[in-house]
Formats: C-alpha cells, sequence, structure tokens
C-alpha cells in the first residue's frame, strides 16, 4: 500500500485518523445539544434542530474549527464543555506502534490539523502522541482550512517538503481532494474515522482499516 523508500515527509490529521472520532461526533451531535437545552430551557431535539443546520452552513471554513467562534456564536464556553467529556478521547489502535516506527525509519512526521488551539492543547494533554511529533502545525495558525489547495503552498512555506515525497494520511475526503490538487502524491484514507459508526466511503482514495495495513514489513 505504501512504498516507505519514496516517502520522506509523512502528514497525519489528527480527529478520525490518529485520534477516534466518536469524541468529536459525540460532543456536537449530543454533549453540546444537550447543555445548549438545558441553558434555553428547550427539547434535545429542538436543540438539535437549531443547532445542526448552523454547523452545516459553516462545514469545511475555518469558522466550523473554531472554538472562540462557536463560544461567540452560541454564548457557551465550548473550551470547558469539551473538558467535561474529555474522558472520551482515544487513540485509534496501533498509533503510537506507527509514530515509534516512522520515527525510528528516520521519517519527518508532522500532525497537519484543522483542529482550534484550544482542542489540539487538549488532546495533547489526554494523549501521548505529541512525543512522537516533528511539527505540530494547526491551519489556524495559516488561516486556511485544509480543504483549499492554497493551504498546502502556505504549509509548505512553515514545514518545507517536497509534494512528491510526502504521504497525507487523512480522513476528510474534502481534505485529501485539496492535497491532491496541490500535488501531493502519495494520500490515504481511513475507514473508520468513528470506532462507534459504519466505514465510510472513500471514495477515490485508497483507506486504511487501521495503521497496521501500512506498517512497514521491517518494523518488527
Amino acid at each position: 500500500m505504501v512504498n516507505w523508500d519514496n516517502i520522506q515527509n509523512v502528514l497525519l490529521d489528527m480527529d478520525g485518523t490518529l485520534l477516534d472520532l466518536h469524541f468529536d461526533n459525540y460532543f456536537w451531535r449530543e454533549h453540546l445539544p444537550t447543555r445548549y437545552a438545558e441553558k434555553h430551557g428547550i427539547a434535545l431535539a429542538d436543540a438539535k434542530s437549531s443547532l445542526f443546520p448552523r454547523f452545516e452552513n459553516v462545514a469545511g471554513t475555518m469558522q466550523w474549527y473554531c472554538l472562540d467562534y462557536w463560544s461567540k456564536e452560541l454564548e457557551m464556553d465550548i473550551v470547558t464543555l469539551k473538558k467535561e467529556v474529555a474522558h472520551l478521547i482515544a487513540m485509534h489502535p496501533h498509533v503510537i506502534d506507527f509514530l515509534r516506527v516512522m520515527r525510528r525509519t528516520g521519517k519527518h512526521i508532522a500532525l497537519v490539523t484543522n483542529a482550534h488551539q484550544h482542542s489540539l492543547s487538549l488532546k495533547i494533554k489526554h494523549t501521548s502522541i505529541g512525543e512522537y511529533l516533528d511539527a505540530i502545525i494547526s491551519s489556524h495558525s495559516i488561516g486556511l482550512p485544509k480543504e483549499e489547495p492554497k493551504f498546502w503552498l502556505k504549509l509548505q512555506k512553515q514545514l518545507p517538503f517536497k509534494p512528491e515525497s510526502a504521504l497525507l494520511i487523512d480522513d476528510n475526503i474534502a481534505v485529501l481532494q485539496s492535497a491532491k490538487t496541490f500535488g501531493i502524491a502519495h494520500l490515504l484514507a481511513v475507514k473508520h474515522p468513528d470506532s462507534k459508526r459504519p466505514a465510510t466511503d472513500s471514495g477515490e482514495f485508497t483507506a486504511i482499516q487501521s495503521f497496521l495495513d501500512i506498517m512497514p514489513l521491517n518494523a518488527a
């Protein structure tokens, strides 16, 4: 699936790729609506009917990923609400083994995420992935979401890499399409971003079941 001799830079998404997307899906679709319903004294179903269209209207934009934006829009402390369910933050299987092998084989490992800094900090604190990364870059420091092809050009200025020897693994198909448009040669999707939900449609992109699928044969 991957010829590691051709890869120098490994670009990894966080939510849904390294980490189980269940935390994020539960927060936005259950926990936040519950707290919103309590705040406004309405039924949970009504809270969801109010919130979900607002989420969809900004999906894939910087606003969608910005916790400050939602705290202001909803007049709620989103960071504190996320901490209430932080126990749900979890890594996908074999992530640490994969990161250790990548480090041992001399690959440059970068976390490239749309996550807001507050969310990023919370997840780094609750996992051990930070120990194995050479760089951590949020789209909020670049000013564009990964869904925009120009994002990758700006990323290159912060994190020099050759598109022909870079591998991006991401669960977001729009992001993979954006990276393909830019010219990143090696692209992989994720079959089960959320462990509690069915496999997603990866479209034109090959998807991994777990990081064992792409572990180098000489990893032992």
